[in-house]
């Protein structure tokens, strides 16, 4: 299993945009067979935040969602032209 979390930063004039992308992106991704969960979050405090929790059974079905046509549309061609600051977070699991 691989789990991760991507937090990013917009400009406050972009939230609405940001939030409907981010509700298409995770429809989309949340039918995919390998992705185990996908949930946007703003961060509270931070109006200009998002953090993404991602969960992938293997690297194959991570793969498989950064080729599909949404993750083209919306993160490609959505988040990432509006986006000022991107960080990932690899995470292990303890249990």
């Amino acid at each position: 299993m691989l789990s991760f979390t991507v937090r990013m930063t917009f400009d406050q004039t972009d939230r609405d945009e940001i939030t409907e992308i981010l509700c298409h992106l995770t429809a989309a991704s949340r039918k995919e067979s390998g992705c185990a969960s996908y949930i946007p979050h703003l961060v509270e405090g931070e109006a200009c935040t998002v953090l993404i929790y991602e969960q992938y059974v293997d690297d194959a079905a991570l793969e498989h969602h950064r080729g599909t046509p949404h993750f083209h549309q919306y993160a490609v061609g959505g988040l990432y032209q509006k986006m000022k600051e991107r960080q990932v977070e690899n995470l292990t699991a303890v249990c």
